[in-house]
């Protein structure tokens, strides 16, 4: 079953500021999501039900899935060193 693919502002924003060689890779990556939500390799986020990561190089994608309709929401697409911060005020934001 294929699911949805869906991007917050800040994911879409996040992609357009990525290297263009970068950008390539993880869209790849997320293309592959749509498949496969939970892949080998990816993480569930502490202190959440629904969110989980994946590694793209130096890069990651967080993203929540949506088992009930089938959707796939990317948050947040950034620099290891960046993605992380904030993380628990963005997750109160989200539905």
């Amino acid at each position: 079953m294929a699911y949805r693919l869906a991007f917050t502002a800040a994911a879409t924003r996040d992609l357009k500021h990525l290297p263009k060689d970068v950008q390539a890779d993880v869209a790849a990556a997320i293309d592959a999501l749509a498949g496969d939500p939970r892949p080998h390799g990816c993480e569930k986020i502490e202190g959440s039900d629904d969110i989980y990561r994946i590694r793209c190089g130096d890069y990651r994608v967080l993203y929540q899935i949506g088992d009930d309709d089938s959707t796939l929401l990317v948050i947040r697409v950034r620099h290891r060193r960046e993605v992380y911060k904030h993380i628990s005020d963005l997750l109160k934001r989200l539905p």
